[in-house]
């Protein structure tokens, strides 16, 4: 790298917008969404989508909800084109569903593609051209005037041939493509030049599409550049401003909403940010930005995991497991701080005590788009007490007093970062049975039995210790403080029981109960135990050994 990267390189000039009035507005409802998943996101895949696949991706996002999709560039190959025909001639495409197809102002691209579109119900024409000063020194060779004379006549070459679509609902739509690197004024200027040759209305709107074809800018910038467009072109009532941002500089998302927020009505993107380069708008992303703000996004992600399957399978691109709301994840939570508060977060909902969705960590309610729960908590060497309790109660119905949790989540730390890897429940299980529930060494329970009223009660208990049967007997007021002062009776430590907890860990004439236990011993060590049995009152001396063997 340079030392100075200022010798090479140089900041995208602002937009002279001293009164920018897009800081101050709000996000009110979704835009007009046009996935670009089967032109734009097909041309980046190193293997693209053949006519079944495009088939099932065409499905999928119907299925979603999107009305408007680009199915391709009909003039650039023959499968393209055979594509276009068959989603017509075979009727798969939704009376309210606009397939919208691609061309450069090319005459002999332009008729191929009219042709493509006969018989369609409704149709967008999408003409473009490059305007940006590098393309045009570059790629073109030619001037401003040059550059808009092509722009012009592709719009006539289309204009001349609607006649021969009649019966299709026809809109039109022209990109300045690299518009984010184009002199603002120029891109105006070619505009207002297709939009004399279409003459749109605000009955029979023209759709502008204003490309951040290369991010070269910071997002702000894409935001006054499109709100400059906005308050300054002739007719801005005829046309619907529509956003298509690529992510180079990682902020794709942000460009688009600052872009709306600036007054574009409409985003074209696709799936997950598939596209060339760093790729495309995620419409997955901005979707659910706006939902999670309160706003309905009219796109259904519902079964978000069902819609990535389809598209790993169509495009064999793979979701990042990072990726906003859809990445495997993005639920998740490794660190002990944050486990805790999801836990309590969740348990607070449950309950219903706030009326809007307010959990730490979890933007939305991971269920509202087909995620389990199941998912939200992980654990590793990185984790505390909390993702081991909520894991245990999940997955096991172990419902750990607090104290335990403090004390047993150090001791599965310790464990978990021996292996040096993330470990699933039931790992987590065996940890806790092997730590409390087996202790039996040095003493095992074989027999017990109490009688008793009120306050008084007698126990008579068989135990192995150390592999030698014994025999005890005890009173107290309780069957567990009984069996106390049994246990003392015969050679244990002095102790009491500090705390006492139990609940069935399932149901049916089988169940099971789990008992835990505390004990504190005269000098001031606590230690906990924890007994499981189909008994209750077995488990809980069960658990009573297990603390005392723990000692």
């Amino acid at each position: 790298m340079l030392k100075n990267p200022a010798e090479k390189y140089r900041p995208y000039p602002p937009i002279h917008l001293p009164d920018r009035r897009w800081p101050n507005q709000v996000l009110r409802h979704a835009p007009i969404w046009c996935s670009v998943d089967l032109r734009d996101g097909n041309q980046a895949l190193a293997v693209p989508m053949n006519v079944a696949q495009k088939l099932e991706l065409f499905q999928s996002l119907v299925n979603c909800g999107f009305k408007e999709i680009e199915v391709g560039f009909p003039s650039a190959s023959n499968t393209e084109f055979a594509f276009n025909r068959r989603l017509i001639e075979e009727n798969r495409i939704p009376d309210d569903v606009t397939i919208q197809v691609l061309v450069q102002a090319r005459e002999d691209l332009i008729e191929r593609t009219v042709q493509s579109l006969v018989g369609a119900k409704s149709v967008i024409i999408h003409l473009y051209n490059s305007t940006s000063p590098a393309q045009r020194r570059v790629v073109f060779g030619k001037t401003q005037d040059e550059i808009k004379a092509i722009a012009v006549q592709g719009a006539r070459w289309i204009h001349e041939r609607l006649p021969r679509l009649k019966g299709t609902r026809v809109r039109l739509q022209y990109s300045p493509e690299s518009f984010s690197a184009t002199e603002v004024e120029f891109a105006k200027e070619i505009s207002e030049a297709v939009m004399d040759v279409w003459q749109p209305t605000a009955e029979n709107k023209m759709i502008l599409n204003l490309p951040d074809t290369v991010e070269v800018a910071m997002p702000n910038v894409y935001a006054d550049q499109i709100e400059w467009i906005s308050r300054n072109i002739r007719n801005r009532e005829a046309l619907v401003i529509s956003l298509h941002t690529h992510n180079d500089r990682g902020t794709g998302v942000a460009a688009t909403e600052l872009g709306l927020l600036a007054g574009a009505d409409r985003v074209e993107g696709t799936l997950f940010g598939n596209g060339e380069r760093t790729g495309n708008l995620d419409l997955v992303t901005v979707a659910l930005n706006l939902y999670m703000h309160g706003l309905d996004p009219q796109l259904d992600f519902t079964d978000l995991n069902a819609v990535r399957e389809v598209y790993e399978r169509c495009t064999g691109m793979t979701v990042p497991p990072r990726q906003p709301y859809a990445g495997e994840l993005v639920f998740t939570a490794f660190s002990g701080s944050h486990q805790d508060a999801i836990k309590k977060g969740l348990a607070e909902w449950a309950k219903a005590r706030q009326p809007h969705w307010d959990v730490p960590y979890l933007t939305i309610d991971p269920s509202d788009i087909g995620r389990e729960y199941h998912e939200v908590i992980r654990v590793n060497g990185q984790s505390g007490k909390g993702g081991v309790a909520f894991l245990l109660e999940r997955e096991f119905g172990i419902e750990l007093p607090k104290d335990l949790q403090r004390e047993f989540g150090p001791i599965a730390n310790d464990l978990v970062d021996a292996l040096g890897r993330e470990v699933k429940a039931e790992e987590l299980r065996t940890m806790f049975w092997r730590e409390y529930i087996e202790r039996t060494q040095p003493w095992e329970l074989h027999h017990f039995h109490a009688d008793g009223v009120e306050r008084l009660f007698e126990c008579r208990a068989s135990l192995r210790r150390d592999g030698r049967e014994v025999a005890v007997t005890g009173r107290g007021n309780g069957p567990i403080a009984a069996f106390v002062d049994a246990l003392v009776s015969a050679g244990a430590p002095p102790f009491s029981v500090a705390y006492y907890k139990e609940h069935a860990l399932s149901a049916g004439t089988e169940a099971s109960a789990i008992a835990y236990i505390q004990i504190k011993t005269t000098d001031g060590h606590t230690k906990w135990g924890a007994g499981v049995d189909t008994n209750i009152e077995l488990a809980s001396m069960k658990a009573v050994l297990s603390a005392l063997n723990r000692l």
